[in-house]
């Protein structure tokens, strides 16, 4: 009996909930079958009698079958431990119909008590599943017009900026630094566009947090783009990520940026960034004239991936690798967590 009581609630805390067949078990074994077997080894006496120790535990049987059974399975339940009741009652000397009742009072007494206690917890972790998902849908809302605000005032700074120039006849649009500064924004335009289109097709619903990690990767681009490298970037579902991920990933992106501009002698460079499960991946890539990396005069400050790079992921629980041949360009890749 003590073995049944202890598989069944020893297996809801492992398990995070009671399997039904070990509450079958307490309620046939503990609340059915012991109470016959201790009036074959002991007979009459207080164990077997409505108010014994052997009875009550059709109580602790019949609060476990209401809350793991459901309504039909527990109705089924207590009729069980209450037919054992009558049936036990019969063989008690001298048995007195109210302690009878006594007994059958307390066992649909457990029953309720338990199913109501069960049925207000339900309804009160309802309640706050509710209360939290309308906070997350407030959040998620905040987040995004605080994004969306922060895109308008840098297309006004940009793109408006640029074309109001244009339009009032200031500068020569056919300049090659009208031009490149046209193409440069053309190029954040369609990352702007293409970073609010990636949420919907990858789950339906806008990442609004994971428009913090786009802007900072965003803000490395348009830096690098800004001493006149061109950046050809890719995004895949961005992820939301800590503060200090973000501000560390944005820096290592930099500066392999930055180490593409001096060193690669290639006006083009390759961003990619895609989300996995619990993380992001980020290479910028180059068709330079690369490296030796077993080369120590560029294992050190030489690059400033070293330092820069490496360090900076390392620190947030990132990886950073680095692959490069002379003639074939270089890779950097940038993992995190690691």
């Amino acid at each position: 009996m003590g073995a049944v009581t202890l598989l069944l609630y020893g297996s809801a805390l492992l398990d995070g909930w009671f399997h039904p067949r070990w509450v079958w078990a307490d309620v046939l074994l503990t609340g059915c079958v012991c109470p016959w077997i201790a009036v074959a080894a002991i007979g009459d006496g207080p164990a077997v009698d409505p108010h014994g120790w052997l009875m009550v535990q059709a109580l602790s049987s019949a609060a476990a079958a209401m809350v793991a059974l459901g309504l039909r399975g527990a109705a089924w339940a207590v009729l069980l431990l209450l037919s054992t009741s009558l049936s036990v009652y019969g063989t008690v000397a001298n048995p007195t119909l109210p302690a009878l009742l006594d007994h059958f009072t307390a066992v649909i007494e457990a029953a309720a008590l338990a199913g109501a206690g069960w049925w207000y917890l339900r309804r009160q972790g309802s309640r706050l599943d509710l209360a939290q998902k309308r906070a997350v849908v407030a959040e998620s809302a905040r987040a995004r017009q605080a994004e969306r605000a922060a895109h308008y005032a840098a297309l006004h700074d940009t793109v408006l900026a640029t074309l109001t120039t244009i339009a009032a006849g200031r500068v020569d649009a056919n300049t090659p630094a009208v031009r490149d500064r046209c193409a440069r924004e053309a190029a954040y335009l369609r990352r702007l566009v293409q970073a609010y289109e990636e949420p919907h097709r990858h789950s339906g619903l806008p990442a609004a947090g994971a428009m913090g990690t786009w802007a900072a990767l965003e803000e490395a681009a348009r830096s690098a783009e800004s001493l006149g490298l061109k950046v050809t970037a890719q995004y895949d579902a961005v992820p939301d990520l800590p503060r200090e991920v973000v501000h560390a990933l944005a820096a290592a992106v930099s500066e392999a940026l930055n180490n593409v501009h001096q060193h690669a002698q290639t006006p083009l460079a390759y961003l990619t960034v895609f989300g996995n499960t619990g993380g992001i991946e980020v290479a910028v890539a180059d068709r330079g004239i690369g490296f030796d990396t077993s080369d120590e005069s560029h294992r050190h400050a030489g690059t400033g991936l070293r330092r820069s790079v490496h360090g900076r992921m390392a620190a947030i629980g990132g990886k950073a690798e680095v692959d490069s041949r002379p003639g074939e360009g270089t890779l950097v890749e940038l993992r995190w967590p690691a």
